[in-house]
Parts: structure tokens; C-alpha cells; sequence
């Protein structure tokens, strides 16, 4: 009976020590981990549209979508420029100037209406590696876009089917295209409409500016050929004019607000005997960035194939939004206050 007993006490000594051993290793194993401190630059950079900087439910791989809309005063009011992430606004002929509208963010149901190419415009496009979208081409960017190296849907080719014609004006004033038929005409060209789109730099910094409330552009003394922007506080971006005349969308009436207007100076030369022109997009110059109802002076440089803001040598950034650059022959054009 003793050896029985001590025989016992023996293993419960010992299953008490593996008992403690095992309930050490338990706590050893499942020891507090710390959490790593939540990253708000990466959650906000997975989290906004690249070309507008504003929220997005998720994050956004759609292509760019880049379209040529008339802006002769016949073509006014356009369709589908207010859901435009960014316009560039450049001469063509004489002193009108044609808009190239790019798409990222969000797409109205049609745009237009549709003009033909350039070369710079079509160089501006490829900085987003867009979709191009156009109706007719010049010589110089019908061989710039047969070349290949740029994915594009010309109407020329699709007039009446992908394109249609409106019944309230007048060729070449009247073609537009539907988001639905540019998606439809991208499937049957194999072009891809996934992409991961480099963002634009988009900045909280503060920087000594000069109150600019009023911004005028006369890209010539006719009346039709001045742009004007307002800045409205509520809505915290400028309202866009033609000729004192609002810049709203011709099927809602919606109002374009602009959050940044960029304006850049750059050469122009006459090309040819039709007044088409050449604009150096590549060496740089000075411009006027305006955001909040103020007016940085800065430089602009062509970043792959992007109009960009500069100072000192630095990158400006935008406020998120929409933006307008306006590409002008000199800045001599440009008053505000």
C-alpha cells in the first residue's frame, strides 16, 4: 500500500509539472501581438480616383477615355464635358479652341460633339495612355495614329452606327458617341478598358498665394473666343463661361465647376495653309495655377506626356477635383483679379 501510494503521488507530480508546462507553453504562444499602426497615405491612395484625387467606393482600374469635343460656338452647349476628370483646352484653327475631355472617375451617358484630331492633342492623350476618340484627323495625326502606338476610334470609320448624327445641328457640328458604343467599338478593336492609372500628385500644402476670384482668357479680341471662370465659395470651384455665356451641360443643365485652372503658356506656330498648328508641349514654361479662389505663379513641365505645375523646381499639387488646363501662346492673354 505505501509503494502504491508514493507510486501515485509520483505521477500526479508529474502530470501537474506536464500540466504547468503545457499551460507556459499555451501563454508563450498566444502572447500580445501589436498591432501596426493604421497607414492612412496607403488606405487613401487605395481609396481615391487617381485623376481627381476624391473618394472612391473602391479602387478604380478603368482606362482613360479620351475624347475630342468641338467647342465652335455652334457646337455650344456640349454633352457629357461635366463628368470630365480633367479638359484640356487648346487652339486648333484660327481662334477656336477644341477640347480633349479624359474620363477616369465617372462617364456620362454621351459626349460631344466629336471633332477630328491633332498631333498635340493626340501626344497629350498618350500621357494617360487613353482611348482615344475622334471624328476626322489632319494629316499630320491621321499618320501619328496609323503608326500605331495609340488605341483610337475615328467616326470617320464608324459614322452612323458607333457615332450618330444629332437632328438639332449641323455637320460638322452634330456627332456624338455613347459610352456604351466606345466600350462596344473597344471589343471589337480588342482594345483592353482595364488599367492601372498613375495618379496625379495631389498636395495640402500651404503656400503664400494672391487672391484671383475672376480668370480671363481672350484667345482672341471676338467675343466667342473669350473664356471666362468664376470662383463660387459654396461650391468651393470656379464656374466656366464662353463668351459671358455659362458653360453647363446641354441634356441636364448641369454647371461645369473646375476645381483647379491651370493655365500654361507654350509656342504656337502656323503649320500649314489651313491655320492648323504646332504647339511645343515638351520645353516647358510658366503658368498660372489657380485653386480656393487663389493664384500660385508657377512653371509647367511635361512629366511623361502630363502638363504638370512646378515651383522651384518642386511639385505643385492639385486640389482634388476636377481640373481645366488651358494651354495659351502667351500669358499676356491671361488677367485676373
Amino acid at each position: 500500500m505505501k509503494r502504491w501510494f508514493i507510486a501515485l503521488s509520483g505521477a500526479c507530480l508529474l502530470m501537474g509539472g506536464c500540466a504547468k508546462e503545457k499551460e507556459e507553453g499555451i501563454h508563450q504562444n498566444t502572447a500580445p501581438i501589436e498591432t501596426p499602426k493604421q497607414d492612412n497615405t496607403s488606405k487613401q491612395e487605395q481609396t481615391v480616383f487617381p485623376l481627381t484625387g476624391l473618394p472612391a467606393a473602391k479602387s478604380s482600374d478603368h482606362r482613360v477615355i479620351a475624347v475630342m469635343v468641338n467647342n465652335h460656338p455652334k457646337a455650344r452647349p456640349q454633352s457629357g464635358l461635366q463628368k470630365a476628370d480633367i479638359v484640356y483646352e487648346v487652339l486648333a484653327e484660327g481662334d477656336i479652341t477644341r477640347f480633349l475631355a479624359l474620363y477616369q472617375s465617372e462617364f456620362p451617358e454621351k459626349v460631344g460633339p466629336v471633332r477630328s484630331a491633332r498631333d498635340y492633342y493626340i501626344e497629350l492623350s498618350k500621357g494617360y495612355d487613353a482611348l482615344y476618340i475622334c471624328h476626322g484627323w489632319s494629316p499630320e495625326a491621321k499618320a501619328m495614329l496609323e503608326a500605331g502606338g495609340t488605341d483610337y476610334l475615328n467616326g470617320l470609320f464608324y459614322d452612323g452606327t458607333l457615332f450618330k448624327r444629332a437632328s438639332f445641328r449641323k455637320a460638322p457640328h452634330n456627332s456624338y458617341i455613347t459610352f456604351a458604343n466606345i466600350e462596344k467599338g473597344a471589343r471589337e478593336k480588342g482594345y483592353s478598358l482595364q488599367e492601372k492609372v498613375k495618379p496625379l500628385p495631389f498636395f495640402t500644402d500651404e503656400q503664400k498665394e494672391e487672391a484671383a476670384q475672376q480668370i480671363e482668357i481672350a484667345y482672341s479680341h471676338r467675343d466667342y473666343a473669350h473664356v471666362q471662370y468664376k470662383y463660387i465659395p459654396d461650391q468651393k470651384g470656379y464656374f466656366r463661361y464662353s463668351a459671358g455665356e455659362q458653360t453647363v451641360d446641354y441634356d441636364t443643365k448641369a454647371p461645369i465647376i473646375v476645381h483647379n485652372v491651370f493655365i500654361v503658356a507654350a509656342k504656337h506656330t502656323i503649320a500649314d495653309k489651313s491655320g492648323r498648328r504646332d504647339i511645343d508641349l515638351t520645353s516647358g514654361g510658366k503658368g498660372y495655377l489657380f485653386q480656393n479662389g487663389m493664384v500660385r505663379q508657377v512653371e509647367w513641365k511635361n512629366i511623361d506626356g502630363r502638363i504638370l505645375p512646378y515651383e522651384n523646381g518642386v511639385p505643385v499639387g492639385f486640389v482634388p477635383g476636377k481640373t481645366w488646363i488651358n494651354i495659351v501662346p502667351e500669358l499676356d492673354i491671361v488677367q485676373y483679379r
